[in-house]
C-alpha cells in the first residue's frame, strides 16, 4: 500500500514547505531582501495562497519573473488558503497596508468590496504588457469587470474532473480505440460501467473516489450535475430563489446511490486507492501532480455529463489589486507587469493541472503538449459556477453552508428529499444575510458588469 496522500489544500510540508516558508518573508526575504539592498528600481509586495504543488509553481515563475525583469524586487508571501488569507487580505486593504499585488478567487469578487477593498486594473497598462479583453474566455472576463472597471486578471480555471486509471479501465472493457476513456451520455451508461469496472478493481479497492464526506468536494459535484441539467440558484438579479427542489433531489438520489450501491466508502483516503489501483476518482485538477508523481497510467476528463448538457464545477484564482490609498507610479506598473508575464507563461502555470485563461496559451505548443492537462480544456466552454452574490466563491459562505447538507444525503444522515428543501431554506436566508464587508444583502450589492 502506498503512503496516505495529504489533499492539496493540507499539503504544507514537504514541497509545500518551501511556499509557507517564503509566505512569512523568509525564503522572500533570503531571495530579495528590499529594493534598498537588492539595488532594484522599485519593490513588489504580492501576496498568494499557493502552497504545495502550486507554490513550487509560482515560485519558480517568480524568479523567471525576476530574471526578465532585474529592476523589480518581488516580495512574494504565501499565506493559509481559505478565509484566513481573505481576512488578512481585507484587513490590510482596509488599513492602508495592502501589498500591490494580490491572489483572489475570482468567485469571492461579488463580496470583496471592489473600490473599497479592491483598485481596479488599467487596462491601457495591461496592454502594454501583452494582455487584451480578447484573451480571455468572455464569461471570465465578464465576471471580472464591476461597474465597469477591470477588478480582476484571470489565471486560470481549476474544475473538478473524472480521473480515470486506463489500465484498470482497459480490463473493464472502458477503454476506446483512441486509447481514452468511453464516454458516459446517461445514469444508466455510467452505472453500467462501474459495474464492470468494479470486477476489475481488486478487492479492499473502491471503484470511485467519491469525497462523499468533504463538504467542499460534496457541494462541487452536486454543482456540476445540477448545472448539467439545467438547474439555477437565483434569479439574474439575485431577489428571488430559483431552486428546483425535485431536480436537486434526483442528484442526491445520484450521489448517494454510489455509496449504497458499494462504489464508494465513506471516509476513505480517496486518492490513495486511486493510486492503488482503483478505477475512477473525482477530483480537482490540481491532482494532476499527485497522480502524475507515481507515474500512473491515467487520464483525465470533463465531469461526465450524465443529466444533460456538458457542465463541470469550476473557480478562477485571478489576480487582484488590494486597496491602496495612493496606488500609481512605479509599483503599480510593477504589479500590472507581474501579472501579466504570469498570464502569459500559462503554460508553466498549467503544469499543476489548472487550465490558463489566457486563450492564446490555451493554442500553443507547449500546453498541448501537457497530459492529461489538454484533454480537459473543454471545461473552459462548460463552467459551472457559483452565483455572483457576496457570499459565494471558493470555501466562501454558500460553501460552508450548504456543503454539509449535501454531505447529509451524501451519509443517509438526511433523505435527499429533506436535503434538497433544507438547500433551498439555506439559499433563501443567504439572500437576507448582510456582506460583513459592505454591510449591504445581494441583492443591495450585486455588481453590474
Amino acid at each position: 500500500m502506498s503512503p496516505s496522500l495529504p489533499s492539496r489544500r493540507g499539503v504544507l510540508g514537504g514541497l509545500g514547505a518551501l511556499a509557507v516558508a517564503g509566505s512569512f518573508g523568509l525564503a522572500a526575504a533570503n531571495r530579495s531582501a528590499s529594493a534598498l539592498t537588492s539595488g532594484a528600481d522599485v519593490r513588489l509586495r504580492y501576496w498568494n495562497l499557493f502552497s504545495g504543488g502550486d507554490g513550487v509553481n509560482m515560485i519558480a515563475m517568480l524568479d523567471a519573473f525576476r530574471r526578465a525583469n532585474p529592476g523589480v524586487d518581488v516580495l512574494d508571501s504565501t499565506l493559509l488558503w481559505g478565509n484566513p488569507y481573505y481576512t488578512k487580505l481585507a484587513m490590510a486593504a482596509s488599513g492602508n497596508r495592502a501589498p500591490e499585488l494580490g491572489v483572489l478567487h475570482l468567485g469571492r469578487l461579488a463580496g470583496f468590496a471592489p473600490e473599497r477593498l479592491l483598485d481596479p486594473f488599467d487596462v491601457e497598462l495591461l496592454a502594454r504588457y501583452g494582455v487584451r479583453q480578447e484573451d480571455f474566455n468572455p464569461a471570465l472576463w465578464k465576471r471580472s469587470v464591476v461597474d465597469g472597471k477591470l477588478y480582476a486578471v484571470p489565471l486560470d480555471i481549476h474544475p473538478q474532473l473524472h480521473f480515470y486509471r486506463k489500465d484498470v479501465c482497459e480490463k473493464a472493457g472502458l477503454i476506446g480505440d483512441d486509447g481514452n476513456l468511453v464516454p458516459f451520455t446517461s445514469v444508466d451508461e455510467w452505472f453500467d460501467g462501474l459495474k464492470a469496472a468494479k470486477k476489475a478493481v481488486r478487492p479492499g479497492v473502491q471503484t470511485l473516489g467519491l469525497h462523499a464526506s468533504n463538504q467542499n468536494h460534496a457541494w462541487w459535484f452536486f454543482m456540476s450535475f445540477f448545472a448539467q441539467a439545467g438547474g439555477a440558484y437565483y434569479d439574474p438579479g439575485l431577489t428571488d430563489v430559483t431552486f428546483d427542489e425535485d431536480k436537486a433531489t434526483e442528484i442526491l438520489e445520484f450521489l448517494r446511490r454510489h455509496i449504497v450501491d458499494g462504489y464508494a466508502t465513506t471516509g476513505a483516503p480517496d486518492a490513495e486507492h486511486f493510486i492503488n489501483g482503483g478505477a475512477f476518482v473525482w477530483e480537482g485538477g490540481w491532482s494532476v501532480p499527485v497522480y502524475s508523481g507515481p507515474k500512473l497510467k491515467y487520464g483525465a476528463t470533463p465531469m461526465p455529463a450524465l443529466f444533460g448538457r456538458p457542465a463541470t464545477q469550476a473557480e478562477s484564482h485571478c489576480f487582484v489589486l488590494p486597496r491602496q490609498a495612493d496606488r500609481g507610479g512605479p509599483a503599480n506598473d510593477a504589479a500590472h507587469r507581474l501579472a501579466a508575464y504570469i498570464v502569459r507563461h500559462g503554460a508553466d502555470w498549467a503544469r499543476g493541472g489548472h487550465i490558463p485563461a489566457h486563450l492564446p496559451t490555451l493554442k500553443s505548443a507547449a500546453y498541448r503538449k501537457l497530459r492529461p492537462q489538454s484533454e480537459y480544456v473543454s471545461v473552459m466552454d462548460q463552467m459551472a459556477l457559483e452565483p455572483e452574490a457576496w457570499f459565494a466563491g471558493s470555501t466562501g459562505t454558500l460553501a460552508q453552508r450548504v456543503g454539509p447538507v449535501v454531505v447529509s444525503s451524501n451519509l443517509g444522515s438526511a433523505k435527499p428529499a429533506a436535503a434538497a428543501r433544507r438547500m433551498r431554506g439555506v439559499l433563501e436566508k443567504l439572500l437576507e444575510m448582510k456582506n460583513p464587508m459592505e454591510g449591504r444583502t445581494a441583492a443591495e450589492g450585486s455588481p453590474t458588469a
